[in-house]
């Protein structure tokens, strides 16, 4: 597609992660808030060790070629890191209505039946919580306005799935922006 925006295609720990989105000049493009969405296919049995490079690659090809989108999602993080996809200083494709207006986190799983609150499922929450708390903290977010994809009027299925629960989800994000930095947003 003409008017792809490439991929960065790097792997992060939470701690990497928090200094590279600490580096990033957020000039051309400052999201409002964040929605928070879950692969659904493949689940965390389907990816029993998570994201690879190659499965990065296959889902540019999947947005770029097959849905001829300009973007993806920016994040994708499965139970050991955090994946950049889309550069996180510019716009997405992930919700119907707020591309233009948030970041988009896809987290490996099926949280309509796999668990978010063990094993595997735990792992992948609490590099999601770090993720979202390093956002925040970065350009200066409020927890309380992450969305969940279905709260998107324009979407029609129940992702993240009914195990994510958004009020858990916000406390832990303001939890560790807490624990990080006194509870200030960095901006």
């Amino acid at each position: 597609m003409a008017n792809w925006k490439p991929i960065v295609g790097l792997s992060f720990n939470a701690d990497q992660f928090d200094a590279y989105c600490h580096a990033l000049q957020w000039n051309a493009w400052r999201p409002s808030f964040i929605v928070l969405h879950n692969t659904a296919a493949p689940s965390l049995q389907q990816r029993p060790n998570g994201f690879t490079l190659k499965h990065i690659k296959d889902l540019e090809v999947y947005y770029r070629d097959q849905q001829h989108w300009s973007a993806g999602p920016h994040l994708f993080i499965d139970d050991k890191k955090i994946w950049v996809f889309t550069p996180l200083t510019m716009s997405g494709i992930h919700s119907p209505s707020w591309n233009k207006l948030a970041i988009g986190i896809e987290m490996l799983g099926n949280y309509a039946v796999e668990s978010f609150k063990s094993a595997r499922g735990l792992a992948v929450r609490l590099n999601a919580v770090a993720a979202m708390a390093t956002l925040c903290a970065v350009l200066g977010l409020d927890p309380a306005t992450i969305r969940l994809h279905k709260e998107d009027p324009k979407t029609t299925h129940d992702c993240p799935g009914k195990n994510v629960k958004k009020p858990e989800v916000i406390a832990e994000v303001q939890t560790l922006i807490e624990k990080r930095h006194g509870g200030d947003h960095i901006i």
